[in-house]
């Protein structure tokens, strides 16, 4: 067996580390008016889907004609960009050993992370938006936890959609079903509870309050996806072990 260290893989994976760090902390201090690279195609597409008419105002974001709803900077979608590039880029890099990765797989994993979160995101905002007109009745959870709900399970939805297509094409292989089912999920739980934590353990500070209920939210909401589909891969990796057995 070769043991030897792929340094060009190292390197790349790096990069990707570095380059979504970064972004992270362009976001941190972004305005609206630095986020209308993304801002304005999802507010565009929302437009399209919703019907409603959105006009742009310096420093708050986009605005309803009738001023009830605001894609603020809060809603771009970032977060998830990140997200996405990270689980894109390290399902070929990491997880796919199988051959030599070139440079070109990280724009790739760029792009396809940005036109992933236009569309996330603006589904997100539409059911939000639809979710302020007509609030359902649903008892035991707030506006805020249906809306917080309802992000989740949008954005975790479309991240594991986006590895179960990036999957797709790849050399089967059925001897580990829970550990690839369960990437996504990490990876969405290093960048949505982890690095918050390290931020604050970093500087020395006690997590606001409603971090905790948040951190319920976003721990127990991917669930919803990840056991169905672990379930599922775990019993296609029984039949696929056991049918040749029983057609000898």
């Amino acid at each position: 067996m070769n043991h030897k260290v792929n340094w060009n893989r190292l390197a790349q994976v790096f990069v990707v580390l570095l380059a979504a760090l970064g972004l992270k902390q362009y976001y941190s201090t972004a305005s609206a008016n630095q986020l209308r690279w993304i801002l304005a195609p999802t507010t565009m597409l929302v437009s399209l889907v919703s019907g409603e008419s959105f006009q742009f105002e310096s420093y708050a974001g986009y605005i309803t004609s009738d001023h009830t709803f605001v894609v603020a900077a809060a809603c771009a979608g970032v977060n998830f960009l990140i997200t996405a590039f990270l689980m894109v880029s390290l399902q070929k890099l990491w997880v796919d050993k199988s051959a030599r990765m070139s440079w070109g797989v990280i724009p790739t994993a760029a792009l396809v992370a940005y036109l992933a979160t236009l569309v996330a995101n603006a589904v997100r905002i539409t059911i939000a938006l639809q979710l302020q007109r007509t609030p359902p009745q649903i008892t035991g959870l707030s506006r805020g936890e249906l809306h917080r709900f309802e992000g989740i399970f949008v954005y975790f939805g479309f991240l594991l959609l986006l590895f179960l297509i990036g999957e797709r094409g790849r050399t089967k292989n059925t001897s580990r079903p829970l550990s690839l089912s369960v990437f996504p999920l990490l990876i969405y739980y290093l960048t949505a509870l982890g690095i918050p934590l390290a931020n604050s353990a970093y500087r020395q500070r006690l997590v606001e309050g409603g971090f905790w209920e948040h951190f319920v939210f976003v721990l127990l909401t991917p669930l919803i996806f990840i056991v169905p589909v672990a379930a599922f891969r775990y019993c296609r990796s029984h039949y696929h072990l056991v049918t040749p057995v029983q057609n000898r």
